[in-house]
């Protein structure tokens, strides 16, 4: 039999079917992953601006003027705009199309470089730096459409995977963009010429774009789908979970720099030496974690990544006490693994959950399919929304706990508290019950099937 094609109309493909295994090995896997890579491409360079104040606040000695407590609140003003930025950026993929989304994403991340650049010296005022720097914050939209995007190029047995390598190789723009910003500190050269590299690279990536990528025309604008992701309580079970593992990492990748010079009096150069370690090895793992998730199930993966999150954080209250900063730095690097595995894992529960909750409803073949990947791609949006407002959080907590202690030990202890609850919340919805009893409302049908989400 011979294996269906892909039927085009321009950039646009009109029929996409990855979980017909003909289809998919036929001609689907290739464009897929030629989507992939590019997706990751725009991504990466999104990540990298969004991270952006994270380093040009180590360039920014006592000239600039500002406090340790002004750098925190900049960084959270950054983080803050790309965590809500990511609900439009979802929705903007079906109204636009994959590639065409793509390619205006990349274009719009020139604003906040070429505003860094113009104001990024002595003598600017804090509320012009705050400024730019909300600007910045359209970076981390990138992440939330370019998920949607992949997720529908994907069959249900390959998204943990894919996900989690497209999210991974964004995740690495935080480190890339820190390491280039050693070396650039480490040659005596200011925060511009890390900006001027920053500029043609984003040209570049939505050229690229604009290429080789495709859109889908199964993925259509469907606001109803919006409405019924956020009614459902799973949306908001997951989002405080990606709240405890993406939210550790962002935050984690913007304040570590900050702490190292505050805490333990490193010099700008000295922090940036080691500030890359942490979010690369955490941006590398998280494809391992969807791995993992595929395998063994992604609840199971995610409930264990918060023991080590937790004892992760209880060593380093300790080391901080005790100011070693070779154990400090260690563990904190551990901690940053540990939130990309549990980002890769988590991501990995999303499409399964509401694919098994449309087959507890009596969706069978296609219909489940199509019921499942149209809720995910809506809820992935919203959770990842409100997974990066926990990188916020870190980030007012230190601030907090600098001003009140003089140290960031008051904000780990209460990290410690925050996963111990996502543990018990992992449990409790995920491992120890069906999920359909997460409401008052689920159908009997979801009760009877007695579903077990520790395989989603």
């Amino acid at each position: 039999m011979t294996a269906p094609v892909p039927t085009r109309r321009g950039r646009w493909i009109e029929r996409w079917d990855p979980e017909d295994e003909a289809f998919w090995n036929t001609t689907g896997e290739r464009i897929a992953r030629r989507n992939l890579w590019f997706s990751v491409l725009s991504e990466h360079i999104g990540f990298s601006v969004w991270t952006l104040w994270s380093v040009l606040v180590l360039f920014m000695g006592p000239e600039y003027g500002l406090t340790p407590a002004d750098k925190f609140l900049l960084t959270s003003v950054v983080t803050l705009v790309g965590a809500v930025v990511r609900v439009p950026y979802t929705f903007a993929v079906a109204l636009f199309g994959g590639r065409n989304w793509t390619v205006v994403s990349a274009s719009l991340l020139l604003v906040p470089t070429i505003a860094a650049f113009t104001v990024m010296k002595p003598g600017t005022s804090f509320s012009t730096f705050l400024l730019v720097g909300l600007l910045a914050g359209i970076g981390g939209g990138n992440f939330a459409s370019s998920m949607t995007n992949i997720n529908a190029f994907f069959p249900l047995r390959k998204k943990g995977w894919a996900l989690g390598l497209n999210a991974g190789g964004g995740n690495i723009g935080v480190p890339v963009i820190q390491l280039i910003a050693l070396a650039i500190i480490g040659a005596s050269g200011g925060p511009r010429v890390l900006l001027g590299i920053y500029i043609p690279l984003i040209v570049v990536a939505a050229v690229l774009a604009a290429v080789f990528m495709d859109n889908l025309a199964s993925v259509t604008n469907d606001t109803g789908a919006a409405k019924d992701a956020a009614r459902d309580g799973h949306t908001w079970i997951m989002a405080f979970l990606y709240v405890g593992t993406f939210g550790s990492f962002i935050g984690y990748s913007f304040a570590f720099g900050q702490v190292l010079t505050n805490q333990f009096g490193r010099t700008p150069l000295q922090a940036a030496y080691l500030t890359f370690i942490g979010p690369l090895l955490g941006s590398l793992i998280r494809p391992v974690g969807g791995w993992l998730a595929d395998r063994y199930g992604g609840a199971r993966i995610t409930l264990w990544n918060y023991v080590g999150m937790a004892a992760a954080t209880a060593v380093l209250i300790g080391a901080g006490m005790r100011k070693s900063l070779p154990l400090f730095v260690s563990v904190f690097v551990v901690l940053f693994v540990l939130s990309g595995l549990g980002n890769g894992s988590t991501y990995k529960m999303i499409p399964g959950i509401f694919q098994a909750k449309a087959l507890a409803r009596g969706l069978a073949g296609e219909a489940a399919v199509a019921h499942g990947r149209r809720l995910s791609g809506a809820a992935m949006g919203l959770i990842g929304a409100v997974g990066a407002l926990g990188g916020v959080g870190i980030n007012l907590a230190f601030r907090q706990s600098f001003l009140s202690y003089g140290s960031g030990t008051g904000a780990f202890v209460a990290f410690l508290a925050f996963y111990a609850v996502c543990f018990v919340v992992t449990w409790a919805v995920y491992l120890r019950r069906p999920a359909g009893r997460i409401s008052d409302t689920a159908s009997a049908s979801e009760e009877k099937a007695q579903l077990s989400y520790a395989e989603v």
